[in-house]
């Protein structure tokens, strides 16, 4: 079993996006994992100041970023997570606001204890009203390797529910 965190930058409960991350979700559970999603639009999340406040912290500390939100609820369960996904629909040619900004949050864990303390497997869902994924997949693309993360597999398409749900089966 894995624990498995999602950050779902979808602008909506109801959207394609979230349906393809539900169908993610049902097959990992179905798997025997845990799964704890994050709805970031719903969530208090400001964005890094660049203030460096997390170098200056204690190494190693559980809440490593000197401001208080939301984030908080995300640093506890990133840490106890051994694979992360990452699902948003494209705006604007990449992902959208809510998981930049939680993305970019997780600069704090990572400045605060060094890139290769939370070694991790990851995970892209996206869907588009177009078929151009080329900004967010480039994003990615070079955003977990650099981590020395493990990716698992990119599901880019709102009619991909069955390899969702294949690809959240298959992790063990």
């Amino acid at each position: 079993m894995k624990r498995i965190i999602i950050l779902d930058g979808a602008g909506r409960n109801d959207g394609r996006t979230s349906a393809l991350v539900r169908t993610f979700t049902e097959g990992a559970k179905q798997a025997g994992n845990e799964v704890i999603r994050f709805e970031l639009q719903e969530m208090d999340i400001r964005g890094c100041r660049n203030c460096q406040g997390c170098a200056r912290q204690e190494k190693g500390i559980p809440l490593p970023c000197v401001q208080r939100d939301d984030m908080d609820e995300i640093y506890r369960a990133f840490r106890e997570a051994q694979v992360i996904v990452l699902a948003s629909p494209v705006y604007w040619w990449t992902v959208s606001g809510p998981l930049k900004t939680a993305v970019d949050r997780l600069y704090a864990l990572i400045r605060n204890a060094g890139k290769d303390a939370y070694p991790k497997e990851s995970v892209l869902l996206m869907t588009a009203g177009s078929t151009d994924y080329s900004q967010a997949v480039a994003w990615y693309s070079r955003f977990e390797p650099w981590l020395g993360w493990k990716d698992l597999g990119m599901i880019l398409g709102a009619n991909q529910a069955e390899a969702a749900r294949e690809l959240g089966a298959g992790i063990r």
